[in-house]
């Protein structure tokens, strides 16, 4: 449940800082089809997912792979990691919007250690800021 906190509370201080639509979704329990449409949706994005055997959990990665094969570009987006040890989601995350045409990635990357902590909080405010600039 750290991610989804994480998720969540990034969508408390988008809507807080002005941001006029925000739609938070968790892949592991929505209908992928539906996710999909909200992201051509938007031209602004954050991806937050748990590392997962040196990856990406997987159905972030199923997520960024439909994102791909459906010509997803010329958005905005940050991403968000979580991770215990060693936090490998974001690199995967990076890589794989890398490859998609026109797709631009704000800093921070920010990365959570299993739960929130203060520090974080302040770096998603700073990834909100990023996102709505």
């Amino acid at each position: 449940g750290g991610t989804a906190a994480a998720g969540e509370r990034l969508g408390e201080l988008l809507r807080e800082k002005g941001a006029k639509k925000v739609v938070v979704s968790d892949l592991s329990r929505e209908d992928m089809a539906e996710v999909i449409e909200d992201a051509f949706r938007y031209p602004r994005m954050v991806v937050c997912a748990a590392s997962y055997d040196g990856g990406v959990f997987p159905v972030m990665h199923d997520f960024l792979h439909h994102l791909q094969i459906k010509n997803y570009q010329k958005r905005v987006l940050g991403i968000v990691e979580n991770g215990s040890w060693a936090p490998s989601a974001g690199r995967v995350m990076r890589e794989m919007i890398g490859q998609m045409k026109d797709c631009r990635i704000v800093e921070p990357l920010v990365t959570i250690r299993s739960r929130m902590k203060a520090a974080d909080e302040e770096q998603l405010s700073l990834l909100a800021d990023s996102i709505l600039a």
